[in-house]
């Protein structure tokens, strides 16, 4: 059955994204906003807004209760939660499901099953795809520094809950051990609200890559190429990629078969990323986790692809099934994007909001922008601090980051401090330029001074 009228659950550039697309295949649009995003770039695109309540998250963008009876009062038939916010709270799959709404994403008990990183490990295994060494659910200190003499430091603690590098915590030896536990424990549950933890063996020359793919619900899954995430800052992504060219071309496809593998034994639904940990020096990978929603960098999967993945997510959504071969997935040329955000980089990536005076984005051959933002938004304090994604396509990489780095040096952003400096000098850095990057490169050259030079 057709989509005809779309709630879509999320705010800034993701919410103008979805918008774009669903009106491109015929949808009536419905924003959810709240107070702080009325005279946002998503509300005067969409077919009509409503104002969800103030500004704080928990009272607007996370209250479950107030998204479906929104989406149920204006009539829509679907629900687009786009990333972040609600969009892996199997909560909101089964309201949707309750309500009679389609939800643009997997199944409530397929996000359950794989949002718990303890069972997304064990999902993997029973899957036949090899996971980081570590452990199943950790209780006790004591545990941990047994396990930790077991799989030999460094070792890393995660929240089974976790995302986004909270409740993780990096431990050298056994005295470092006690202070991370403790401290992952108490992030765990004040982040997510469960304070259960489990412990990975640390890869010391790490890089992160992940494969895109889209599942039918009923087994069948193919995959759009996988990105590279490496560059990195307290394991959040910064910069992504798309091929991963400094992995062997072998071990790519063997990363493809693995996510496939994974997504079709649990019967995958809709959009979803399969992350791994590429072990430089033993040339092989681990699991890490299902992203089971669309990515902020699926940019660079569609640039080199040619493909629009948030309409797929639409059609899949809509019962159309999945009419696409993997053979007719084409990986070309090279894509690459940054995140800007509104924070300062030179004071510990402290928030910058405030309002943009001037905004000028390059333009050009090869060059998209994704934003919700122009000249005299003002950016709020009270979200994630992402205002933009500049992503520009080359036909290989050397071409890619020659327009990069032109089309930073072109962006003319005043106003807030940005994350902008920050991608120029990654970018003209001879380490990024060869490829020679671990997932600990950025943080090892030390705070970043945006006067220095490379």
């Amino acid at each position: 059955m057709p989509i005809k009228r779309l709630f879509v659950a999320n705010r800034g550039e993701i919410a103008v994204r979805i918008i774009r697309t669903a009106k491109a295949l015929g949808i009536e649009t419905v924003l959810g906003v709240s107070a702080a995003d009325r005279g946002s770039l998503g509300a005067e695109m969409a077919s009509r807004t409503v104002v969800l309540g103030p500004a704080p998250s928990a009272k607007s963008y996370l209250d479950v209760n107030l998204i479906v009876h929104a989406a149920k009062a204006t009539g829509c038939d679907a629900l687009h939660p786009g990333y972040g916010f609600l969009s892996e709270k199997p909560v909101l799959s089964k309201m949707c499901a309750e309500e009679g709404i389609i939800f643009v994403g997997p199944r409530a008990e397929t996000i359950e099953s794989l949002g718990d990183k303890l069972g997304g490990r064990a999902m993997a295994r029973a899957a036949g795809v090899q996971t980081v060494p570590g452990t199943d659910h950790i209780a006790t200190l004591e545990d941990a520094k047994q396990a930790a003499s077991q799989l030999g430091y460094p070792v890393v603690m995660k929240a089974s809950a976790g995302g986004g590098g909270r409740g993780m915590f990096k431990a050298e030896d056994e005295a470092a051990l006690d202070a991370s536990f403790e401290r992952a424990s108490r992030e765990a549950l004040a982040a997510f609200g469960d304070s259960r933890l489990y412990m990975e063996r640390f890869v010391t020359r790490a890089r992160h890559v992940e494969v895109q793919i889209l599942g039918d619900g009923e087994g069948k899954v193919i995959h759009f190429g996988e990105r590279d995430c490496t560059v990195q800052r307290r394991y959040q992504k910064l910069i992504e990629e798309a091929p991963a060219t400094a992995v062997p071309e072998a071990t790519r496809r063997r990363l493809h078969d693995a996510a496939v593998r994974l997504t079709s034994h649990a019967r995958y639904r809709n959009a979803g990323t399969v992350e791994f940990l590429y072990d430089v020096d033993r040339d092989d990978f681990y699991f890490i986790e299902v992203n089971s929603r669309i990515q902020v960098e699926h940019p660079v999967s569609e640039e080199t692809t040619g493909e629009d993945l948030i309409a797929w997510q639409l059609r899949v959504a809509a019962g159309e099934g999945l009419h696409l071969e993997q053979e007719q997935i084409k990986v070309t040329g090279h894509a690459i994007e940054i995140r800007v955000n509104a924070e300062d980089p030179s004071n510990d990536y402290a928030p910058s909001p405030g309002r943009i005076t001037d905004w000028a984005p390059p333009t050009g051959v090869g060059i998209r922008l994704d934003t919700h933002a122009r000249a005299g938004y003002l950016v709020p304090p009270f979200y994630d601090s992402m205002i933009g994604k500049l992503i520009v396509r080359g036909a290989d990489r050397a071409e890619a980051l020659d327009r990069l780095q032109a089309a930073i040096a072109e962006f003319r952003l005043v106003g807030p401090k940005t994350t902008l400096p920050l991608a120029a000098f990654v970018v003209a850095h001879p380490d990024f330029r060869a490829n020679r990057i671990t997932t600990r490169w950025l943080e090892d050259l030390g705070p970043f001074n945006a006067a220095r030079e490379v």
